[in-house]
C-alpha cells in the first residue's frame, strides 16, 4: 500500500500543480484582457482541459483517503464486521466502476489520436487530456483491488 500511496500523493500534487499553473494562466489573461486589451488566445480551452485532467488526477488520493460520499443510512446501525464487509464490497465496486471508465477513455484516446481531434480555438490535441486521464484512473481501479483484498487502513481523528 505504500506504493500505492506515493504514486496517489504524486497524482493528487500534480493535479494541485496543473490547477496552479491553469489559474496563473486565467489571471494573466483576465489582467491583459481588462488592462491593455491582450488576451491568451484558447485559454476557456486550456482550462477545461486541465481540470478534465485534474479531476481524475485527484480520485486516486480520494479513494485512497476513503474521500468518497458514502450514504450510512441503512448501515449505521449494523456491526463494524459488517460495515467493513460493506466497503470492501463497495471498494471492489468502485474497482470495476473504474475500470470500465478506464477503458473507455483509452478507447477515446486512441480515437482522438487517429481522428487527430483537436480544441476548436487552438486545435489542441484532445488525446493529450485522454492520455492525462487514463494513468491515474487505472491507479483507481488498483487500490479499490486492494482495499477490497486487504481492507481500509483505520481512519485517524483529526
Amino acid at each position: 500500500m505504500k506504493l500505492l500511496e506515493r504514486l496517489a500523493k504524486f497524482c493528487a500534487i500534480a493535479a494541485g500543480v496543473l490547477l496552479t499553473v491553469i489559474t496563473l494562466m486565467t489571471c494573466v489573461s483576465l489582467l491583459g484582457r481588462n488592462t491593455i486589451g491582450w488576451t491568451i488566445v484558447g485559454d476557456f480551452e486550456l482550462s477545461g482541459a486541465a481540470a478534465g485532467a485534474a479531476v481524475a488526477l485527484f480520485l486516486p488520493w480520494c479513494q485512497l483517503r476513503r474521500g468518497n460520499i458514502i450514504v450510512d443510512f441503512f448501515t449505521a446501525r449494523a456491526s463494524d464486521r459488517t460495515n467493513e464487509r460493506f466497503d470492501r464490497i463497495g471498494a471492489l465496486l468502485f474497482a470495476g466502476v473504474m475500470a470500465l471508465m478506464t477503458w473507455r477513455t483509452g478507447i477515446g484516446g486512441l480515437n482522438a489520436w487517429r481522428s487527430q481531434s483537436g480544441t476548436m480555438m487552438i486545435g489542441f490535441p484532445e488525446w493529450v487530456v485522454y492520455s492525462a486521464m487514463v494513468p491515474p484512473m487505472a491507479l483507481c481501479v488498483v487500490i479499490g483491488i486492494a482495499q477490497a483484498w486487504r481492507g481500509f487502513v483505520p481512519r485517524t481523528a483529526p
